[in-house]
């Protein structure tokens, strides 16, 4: 677990990722919104990040495309190394959420961390993590334990940060980089879900 970060805003950010200095991290990117914030943190700690975009759980097909290109303009501006795995395995994540119901979210966090930790051994880095950590929307506690359960596992430690405090901070970042802001986590379901509330509300 990492030391507390001292965080100062936007403007001038200062904090502590001082073991970390001389490692390389792997970050799992959900979506451009959610890194924007923690590439920048990452990035003028001066911490060797190379960005991945594997996210399965988007849907329908246009809004995979967004989120992509807005992962890669995220990247690209941040002047980051990055990888981009664009399957679009529709079939098998709905199956896997079909499956688990309610506990969906748990199985689609697997699936995407459970790619990321064995993409980020791979490539030689020392940790991974996810933007996920950023999101209050989230199940933290899920994401945290799989996640360290995952790199045990593979042989790769999980880099565990509570971003969340920092959420609001994000989105006012994204949206001064021009990326695009997706209003549901990107499952179908979610969304149907979402549309669901609106009605009864």
């Amino acid at each position: 677990m990492i030391d507390q970060l001292q965080y100062e805003g936007i403007a001038g950010i200062d904090f502590d990722f001082v073991p970390y200095e001389e490692k390389k991290i792997f970050l799992h990117c959900c979506c451009g919104p959610c890194a924007a914030l923690p590439t920048k943190m990452l990035q003028d700690a001066g911490i060797d990040c190379t960005l991945y975009y594997y996210n399965p759980n988007i849907h329908p097909y246009q809004e995979f495309q967004h989120r992509l290109e807005s992962f890669r303009l995220l990247a690209e501006t941040r002047q980051m190394p990055y990888l981009i795995d664009d399957r679009y395995t529709i079939e098998e994540f709905l199956q896997m959420a079909l499956e688990k119901g309610g506990n969906r979210c748990e199985g689609c966090y697997r699936i995407r961390l459970e790619e990321a930790a064995r993409v980020a051994k791979e490539q030689g880095c020392d940790f991974y993590t996810t933007s996920l950590l950023i999101s209050p929307y989230q199940r933290h506690d899920v994401i945290k334990e799989q996640g360290e359960a995952i790199g045990k596992k593979l042989g790769i430690p999980f880099f565990y940060f509570d971003f969340r405090p920092y959420f609001r901070q994000g989105q006012a970042l994204a949206r001064e980089m021009g990326l695009y802001m997706q209003k549901y986590c990107g499952c179908i379901l979610s969304e149907r879900d979402r549309y669901e509330k609106k009605k009864k509300s």
